[in-house]
């Protein structure tokens, strides 16, 4: 039982922490799918799906160091409670501007504002918190678990939202709101158990001490702007409407395959990684997720065919799978408790940045070179990405196996 990656489900307090974090993003996900669906429909401009990317992103940025520093100082499932709430907030706003016969796309972009505040505060305190849930030795498993049901999540909502928007979007809302609702009920359950918690009083210098830590540690450093740059770059899943829609020639449906599609590749890769977790050449197999992230991404502007897109996509999300595991492990286990939430807050931003603002970033070059040039070109440049942080930061790539966790080396 030992070597099962699901025994660290024993653990109870992980468990319900687990089955609602994996409801609140399924729901997410569906309502991605309707909101993308939804403005492509009314404007038919891919700017506008680039804008859904910068609505989150801007509060996001403006939000999460702070939000780190609450993270260290407040209770951690206290915070994740009240996003949970936010974010059920922003789910009914949509259900009731759609409801009420919405013909401009300025409203959705208000909800996503304050869905990227919600999400802000979200992010370091859910990244942090696991440590605390589960012992020392099963965190590997325990990371992977919860990054594999992350992306089962990511598959079966885009699929789900894609069916259901058939009957329109506002069965996806009324769906997506009782299932916060169950997730928030099941997150009110979990005892995370005791937390360190901070009182260093609230200062810039404080807020800032996350910023200080990674910019200390070369290899975290080189870990998360490898993601920053090649995912930021490399963000077509936000021109999937467009695709779905020029290209492919499929509806909502079709849709949901595609968004569904990187979570297929990326869960399974760390259902893999529960069983059978890198231990060897660390460094060399981040490089190469990214690598093969940034091919697929070719492969995808370059396809007309919904078989190949949708090959491509679970590439990318194989890719993506084993440079997040890599990234999350070596950030958690360089960390001490006591900052947790701000370093997890400052790899936040990196993986904010290169989503949402990778969003924006297609959005744009898409709108000024074209649908297919867009994606081919951040294709190439996040393998040149890849190459160019391969050469700068020499310690990430020769690095062969993880770090001992810090709070045991006290």
């Amino acid at each position: 039982m030992a070597n099962n990656g699901f025994a660290v489900l024993r653990h109870k307090n992980f468990t319900l922490y687990l089955a609602a974090r994996v409801l609140s993003t399924m729901a997410v996900q569906m309502q991605s799918v309707a909101i993308g669906w939804q403005v492509y429909s009314m404007t038919g401009d891919v700017f506008d799906l680039g804008l859904i990317g910068l609505a989150q992103f801007a509060p996001f940025f403006a939000l999460i160091l702070f939000a780190g520093h609450a993270a260290d100082r407040y209770k951690r499932r206290s915070i994740i409670l009240l996003c949970f709430g936010a974010q059920l907030v922003c789910a009914a706003l949509l259900l009731a501007f759609t409801y009420a016969g919405l013909k401009q796309v300025w409203p959705i972009f208000l909800v996503l504002t304050l869905y990227g505040s919600a999400r802000a505060f979200m992010s370091p305190a859910s990244q942090a918190i696991l440590i605390n849930m589960v012992p020392a030795e099963s965190f590997s498993k325990a990371v992977a678990l919860s990054s594999s049901s992350f992306h089962v999540a990511v598959i079966v909502g885009p699929a789900i939202g894609g069916l259901l928007y058939i009957y329109g979007p506002t069965v996806v809302y009324c769906v997506v709101v009782t299932m916060l609702l169950m997730s928030l009920t099941l997150m009110s359950r979990a005892d995370t158990g005791p937390q360190p918690t901070s009182r260093e009083p609230v200062t810039w210098h404080s807020v800032f001490e996350g910023l200080r830590f990674v910019w200390s540690k070369p290899v975290i450093l080189g870990a998360i702007s490898l993601d920053l740059f090649a995912v930021l770059f490399g963000g077509a899943t936000a021109l999937l409407p467009a695709i779905a829609h020029d290209i492919l020639q499929v509806g909502p449906s079709g849709l949901g395959m595609l968004r569904a599609a990187p979570g297929i590749g990326a869960s399974l890769c760390s259902i893999a990684l529960a069983f059978w977790p890198i231990t060897r050449q660390v460094g060399a197999w981040m490089f190469g997720g990214v690598a093969v992230f940034g091919l697929a991404t070719v492969v995808l502007g370059l396809t007309n065919s919904l078989w190949v897109a949708l090959a491509a996509l679970i590439l990318m999300g194989v890719g993506d799978m084993v440079s997040v595991y890599i990234r999350h492990l070596l950030v958690q286990y360089e960390t001490p408790d006591a900052i947790r939430g701000r370093v997890s807050a400052v790899n936040a931003v990196f993986i904010g940045a290169s989503n949402e603002l990778g969003e924006f970033e297609s959005g744009i070059t898409a709108g000024w070179f074209g649908l297919v040039p867009a994606i081919i070109f951040g294709g190439v440049v996040t393998i040149a990405v890849t190459a160019a942080c391969s050469l700068g930061f020499p310690v990430l790539r020769r690095m062969d196996q993880f770090p001992e966790p810090i709070n045991e080396k006290r």
